[in-house]
């Protein structure tokens, strides 16, 4: 298999914001899974040059050219374009959020009519920028697959909604700020969906503790997650 096909794998292209240790990078507790010693970079993929091939360089141009036309500069909005394993995605200064994704929806050229949601991502060792939006967008008319993603700090965890532009998204963005903590300003009621409104932190946050409580079974007493034995 080539490396290039396993997840995380890049070789020596792209940023490095993290080093992981271990399968699973837990820092609080033993590493159950035998690969205690594993230590490998985490790397996110940097700004690819053109021309990205295919269609990509179509839908680019395309956007570029209508921000333009609403007075915009594209590389005050645009903060790199990647291309990343047969994948588009359009990295957001989030500001901008809003702006970008009305035109991708309405104008003719674009025309991406569908948002399949937002997911959350946190990179605790990507200062500046640890909490991260991933929109994807698909063209139904068009037939194509896009993805938007936007970056916050930890001190500052706000990003515009799109709630207005595309109301499927109200779920998912009260999903992410539940398990994340992103606050999703101008959305119409952001609570919490899953946890108890009175719940401390978010859970799905790599530096959420992993706790837990024990658990009694047949008259063993199976201890919470941290406090298990380690193999390293």
């Amino acid at each position: 298999m080539n490396a290039q096909n396993l997840p995380g794998q890049r070789g020596d292209h792209g940023e490095v914001i993290d080093t992981r240790r271990g399968m699973f990078g837990a820092g609080d507790g033993g590493d159950t899974s035998g690969y205690g010693g594993l230590v490998r970079s985490v790397r996110m993929p940097g700004a690819t040059s053109r021309p990205y091939g295919g269609w990509f360089d179509e839908v680019a141009d395309e956007l570029e050219g209508a921000l333009e036309e609403q007075g915009l500069v594209p590389e005050n909005v645009i903060e790199k374009t990647v291309v990343d394993r047969g994948e588009l995605t359009f990295h957001i200064e989030r500001e901008y959020l809003p702006v970008v994704a009305r035109t991708l929806r309405d104008d003719p050229a674009l025309r991406f009519e569908l948002c399949t949601g937002v997911s959350g991502v946190h990179f605790p060792g990507d200062k500046g920028r640890e909490l991260h939006a991933v929109y994807h967008l698909r063209s139904i008319t068009h037939n194509r697959l896009i993805r938007l993603e936007v970056s916050a700090p930890d001190a500052d965890p706000h990003v515009p909604s799109i709630v207005a532009v595309y109301p499927t998204n109200d779920w998912h963005e009260r999903e992410a700020y539940d398990f994340f903590g992103l606050v999703f300003d101008g959305h119409p009621a952001l609570t919490r969906i899953m946890m108890p409104d009175d719940w401390q932190g978010f859970p799905q946050r790599k530096d959420y503790p992993l706790g837990g409580i024990p658990v009694e079974y047949k008259g063993a007493q199976i201890p919470a997650p941290d406090q298990r034995r380690s193999y390293t």
